[in-house]
Formats: structure tokens, C-alpha cells, sequence
């Protein structure tokens, strides 16, 4: 049994504009619910050249129209602090403070297929890792730091909405944590805790691994998890042998969310659509923000590296669908 989410119809939400900052892509977007708007801070690419990405910001209401789309950039890279890309940006809410953590690459650059169709070399081996900050009102926001594990590469990590056992909590995916000394040969999903929010990772524990042939190749968390009465539901993006990007969800124990209650067989968004199957990378889809509104859990997730996007799917339908998977 396969449980789906339904694409909203106005998809794309937001595509490229302009012949700046966000000309070339936008895609990749952070979601929150806040006084009855849903704010998205997104990923946005001006050229292919540099590749350099920073962070734009728009305002949609509960129906998913339009409300403002700023013209500048809200979040750009710090170079003093080695920034020379701003990426992939996940929200959580923790005691009413919104948290962005967000990936900073040392070596930006396009996506193999664009490089190939523009003749531009292949950089050097890219340097990734998850930083974190704090959102003061969308256009302002106070750097915390890097979080990450010295020398993991990392391009996915998100913080649970509240303490486990009395500690800040984080999902993440170190792509180089593979290996006998790790349990796992591909990039898998691991728990941490963090000494503070401007610490470090410690106490890792690998969670979730690939298993099913849609996510053989590489796992990684999407939103941050979303608390329910039955576990942590946690939305993540899953890639097969094919390459092509897929989004499952997985219900985690309340207490100890490094235990797995249950996890989709089958994926519950692909790319079927135009807008998800061409573009910079073709066949992706992307999630990375969630809101829930009147029970309705609202999906927000990069197409193709090119567009944002939004999927429904009732929240109360997709945690029902888990437990059957459970067997409860």
C-alpha cells in the first residue's frame, strides 16, 4: 500500500526572475507559519559561472497566494567568515526562536549536467558543512556557527523542535561517514545531541540507512521532524541507483528518536511533472520545509534545481499510513 501527496496546483510556486541575484534558479526552500502567513526563505542562484548562492525571502498566506517577494537577497555570504555559498536553509521553532540551519560550500559550483552543456570544468572536491542561526525577522539573523563534525561533509541537518532527554537534538548526513567503522556503506541518517546551539555534535547514532531501491543510494532528513502523538514524523529525501531525488517519511520514537517505528516503502513524492523532471538537475524532488495548517501537513520542496514547489497530503492520513506500516 503507497500513500501519495497532492501537488498544488499553481506549482511552480517561484521560479527564477530578474538579471540578478535569483535569475538563473530558485529551489530548495525553508518553511514557517507565523501570524497567519507561511514565510519561505529559498536557495537563489544569479549565475552559473560563480554558482554562488544566497538566500531570498516571500510571503504566501494560508491559501498559497502571494503576498510579497523581497527584491534583494535577505541572507548573503559571509567571506570573513568563509562563506562563499549560502544553502539549502531548514527551519526549526525551539521555545518560540525560530532556527535556520543552513549548508555553506567552500568551492560552489553548477551541477555536473550544467557544467557539461557550458564547458565549465569540474571545481576542485567541495567542502561542505551545516552552520546554524538564528532568524531575528527574515531579514536579520544572528550566526551561531558551524555544528558540524570536523571533516564531515555534510549537506543535510535539521534540528528537533525541542530537547531530548534535557539536550538540544539534531538529524543529520555526513555523505563520508561510510565504511565498517560507521555501520553503513552509503550516507545514511544519523541523531546527535548538541552541547549547546552554538556547540558542537556528540552522542551520534546512526539511524536510518538506505534500504529500499527508490533511497538505494543515499538518504537525508528534509524539514525538521514534526511532533505528533504517535512519534516524530520525519519527512526526508531518498536517491536510487537511477539518481533520481524522492521524498519518503518516517515515524520516530518520542523518547528515543534514534529508534524507527516505521518508514514508507514506497515514496510518497517523485518527479512525474515537467517542472520536476527538467531543469539544472533533472528528476528531483527536494523537500526541506513543512508547515501544518488546520491538519494539513504543506510540503515545500526544491523541482529539478530550478523551482519551488508545494504538495498537501492530510497529516492525520500520512501518520495513519505509518502505523499501518507498523503494524500497530
Amino acid at each position: 500500500m503507497s500513500l501519495e501527496v497532492r501537488r498544488y496546483t499553481g506549482n511552480p510556486l517561484l521560479t527564477p526572475r530578474g538579471d540578478d541575484w535569483e535569475s538563473v534558479a530558485v529551489f530548495n526552500c525553508a518553511a514557517a507559519y507565523k501570524d497567519n502567513q507561511i514565510h519561505i526563505l529559498y536557495r537563489a542562484v544569479g549565475d552559473y559561472f560563480h554558482y554562488a548562492s544566497s538566500l531570498g525571502h516571500a510571503v504566501f498566506d494560508k491559501n498559497l497566494n502571494l503576498v510579497e517577494r523581497s527584491d534583494k537577497p535577505c541572507f548573503v555570504p559571509d567571506l570573513k567568515l568563509w562563506e562563499p555559498s549560502i544553502e539549502d536553509p531548514r527551519f526549526t521553532e525551539i521555545d518560540q526562536e525560530l532556527y535556520m540551519t543552513y549548508v555553506v560550500t567552500t568551492t560552489p559550483a553548477p551541477p555536473g549536467a550544467v557544467r557539461r552543456r557550458l564547458g565549465i570544468p569540474k571545481p576542485m572536491q567541495a567542502y561542505t558543512r551545516i552552520a546554524l542561526a538564528v532568524v531575528m525577522d527574515f531579514n536579520n539573523f544572528n550566526r551561531l556557527g558551524v555544528i558540524t563534525p570536523y571533516k564531515a561533509k555534510e549537506r543535510a541537518a535539521v534540528l528537533f523542535p525541542e530537547k531530548i532527554d534535557g539536550k538540544y537534538a539534531v538529524l543529520h548526513r555526513p555523505s563520508n561517514w561510510i565504511g565498517p567503522d560507521y555501520g553503513t556503506d552509503r550516507p545514511s541518517i544519523w541523531f546527535a545531541y548538541l552541547s549547546s546551539l552554538d556547540g558542537g555534535m556528540f552522542g551520534h547514532k546512526l539511524i536510518m540507512v538506505p534500504k529500499e531501491k527508490w533511497e538505494s543510494h543515499k538518504i537525508g532528513p528534509g524539514p525538521s521532524p514534526i511532533k505528533t502523538e504517535s512519534g516524530w514524523l520525519l519527512i526526508y529525501h531518498g536517491v536510487g541507483k537511477d539518481y533520481v531525488y524522492r521524498a519518503g517519511a518516517a515515524l520516530l520514537d518520542l523518547e528515543e528518536p534514534w529508534k524507527v517505528i516505521a518508514r514508507t516503502h514506497e515514496p510518497i513524492l517523485e518527479p512525474e511533472e515537467d517542472y520536476e523532471r527538467a531543469g539544472d538537475v533533472p528528476n528531483v524532488v527536494f523537500p526541506e520545509g513543512a508547515v501544518v495548517i488546520s491538519n494539513e501537513l504543506l510540503l515545500f520542496y526544491g523541482a529539478a534545481d530550478k523551482v519551488c514547489c508545494v504538495a498537501r497530503v492530510s497529516l492525520k492520513e500520512l501518520i495513519n499510513h505509518l502505523i499501518t506500516i507498523a503494524g500497530r
